[in-house]
């Protein structure tokens, strides 16, 4: 297994760029990017989409339900029940995988989206340690983890 290199990184932290800014016309404000060392503190709700094929690993997404209750709204949706925020975190994950597919090549398959409620650790189970992005955007904080390797 090879480790992601810096273009690939980068394909993920504008890939999030262009998720917010299509969906809420802002950019979100990246905070930080960095290899996790320790057990990182999730949020609420999460959305984990596995790649397998050319890449193994997969994707995390972290969001508290404010966030996610504010993108719903400005998309006019007003249904933010437990159901739709589980539904919005995992979409989210999904369009972020979809993206990395476009980039990384056709031999990159995706899973469905797992959904997970509870602001549980993001525990790495591909890398010893993940790239980690951590964002704000309408001050809600947000985590995306990428822990995924290309196959050798």
């Amino acid at each position: 297994m090879d480790a992601l290199g810096e273009q690939e990184l980068k394909l993920f932290v504008d890939s999030v760029r262009r998720y917010f800014k299509v969906v809420t016309r802002e950019e979100p404000q990246i905070t930080s990017a960095f290899l996790g060392t320790t057990e990182l503190q999730g949020h609420d709700y999460n959305g984990i989409v596995a790649f397998s094929g050319s890449y193994n690993g997969h994707v995390i997404v972290s969001m508290p339900a404010q966030l996610l209750k504010e993108m719903l709204l400005m998309q006019g949706e007003r249904d933010v029940s437990h159901g739709n925020l589980l539904d919005a975190v995992g979409e989210i994950a999904n369009t972020l995988a979809g993206n990395a597919r476009k980039s990384l090549g056709a031999g990159l398959q995706i899973s469905v989206p797992v959904r997970l409620h509870g602001g549980a650790g993001i525990q790495a189970r591909v890398r010893r340690h993940p790239y980690v992005i951590t964002l704000r955007w309408n001050h809600q904080p947000a985590v995306v983890c990428i822990d995924m390797e290309r196959k050798g």
